[in-house]
């Protein structure tokens, strides 16, 4: 195991100093795989079944690497893609088109208007905030439809169409792990403070009273530091317990995003300091709270959406998932597709 752990490290060190300044990848592969993974082991037991098994953490393991894995595909995939991991704050709160991280606009089409009005675009401030949000609303889709799946299968009768039911909701329970093991690095880059601040890379060209370094720590930080000092042992015995946002969406994940920003001068501190050189202890406990916050995040977020789900609707013409708790019939063409 010693010499898997090595070869990973050197790997990874190998890696991080070949990443182009703008190809920085939050945790890596390794803290994207265990983000992922923690998470789902720990939703609670009110969730499908499905996602109760270990084929199921570890596939959202695994596709949580995949929106760095599919880089360099080439234009426009690239470029469209890139600024979906992160957003730019400044010591303030705001973005930088001006909005408060926790009141922004309402969707990536009135941001980019903000960022436009201060000379900037939607590729240079990152749009991480809509790729959560996002991500949210398309899993209690999934899961309304899930819900509703599973009630028609009590309803039909008719063997051909209970066959087609069969088989689709296998597919919406496959599209379910696809669809959170694609946002789960999502959420998972919003708990890297280097993800969420102006400071991204080195302080850069902005006041420094405490001269912190100028130094590309982004890629040592959530890489190699990553696979030497963290574990799935370790992750777990810092999970927080869950905690469920109350709030709309939004609001939850403005909240995430700025608690996030608030660690990135800490986290520059503790680099000055030395906190993260090998020994010392601090650097170990600040990576690991900051890796464990995401999949905490994740667990109560995958959670909080399958209760909303319980308000959705799903199929043509629409049928509510409360109205078939109902006793409501749910017709084959609504599922099926009447075009």
């Amino acid at each position: 195991m010693r010499s898997i752990r090595s070869a990973l490290l050197a790997a990874a060190s190998l890696a991080v100093c070949a990443l182009p300044a703008t190809q920085a990848f939050a945790w890596g592969a390794a803290g994207h795989r265990l983000i992922g993974q923690v998470a789902v082991e720990a939703l609670p037991l009110t969730l499908p079944a499905f996602l109760h098994t270990r084929e199921a953490s570890d596939q959202i393991g695994e596709i949580a690497r995949e929106p760095d894995r599919s880089r360099n595909a080439g234009q426009p995939h690239d470029a469209d893609l890139d600024p979906g991991h992160f957003i730019d704050i400044d010591d303030q709160g705001k973005s930088l088109g001006g909005d408060p991280i926790t009141a922004m606009p309402r969707d990536r089409f009135d941001y980019e208007i903000s960022l436009h009005a201060a000379g900037l675009s939607l590729y240079k401030g990152g749009y991480l905030y809509y790729n959560m949000v996002d991500g949210y609303e398309q899993l209690v889709k999934d899961f309304a439809y899930y819900r509703i799946e599973t009630l028609a299968l009590q309803q039909w009768t008719d063997p051909q169409q209970k066959a087609w039911l069969v088989a689709d909701l296998k597919l919406r329970e496959a599209l379910i792990i696809r669809d959170l093991g694609w946002w789960s690095h999502f959420i998972g880059d919003a708990s890297q403070p280097l993800h969420a601040s102006i400071h991204f890379n080195g302080w850069g060209d902005f006041p420094n009273p405490h001269n912190y370094t100028q130094d590309k720590i982004h890629g040592p930080f959530e890489g190699a530091f990553v696979v030497a000092n963290v574990t799935k042992g370790s992750l777990r015995a810092a999970l927080p317990a869950p905690s469920l946002c109350a709030g709309t969406i939004q609001t939850c994940v403005g909240a995430y995003l700025a608690a996030t920003n608030a660690k990135t001068e800490p986290l520059f501190a503790l680099w000055t300091e030395g906190g993260f050189k090998p020994g010392d202890k601090r650097g170990v406990a600040f990576v690991t709270e900051r890796v464990a916050t995401g999949a905490a995040m994740l667990r109560d977020l995958v959670t909080k959406a399958w209760f909303a789900s319980e308000d959705g609707s799903a199929g043509h013409p629409e049928i509510t998932v409360k109205a078939v708790e109902g006793g409501a019939p749910v017709p084959f063409a609504t599922l099926y597709g009447d075009d």
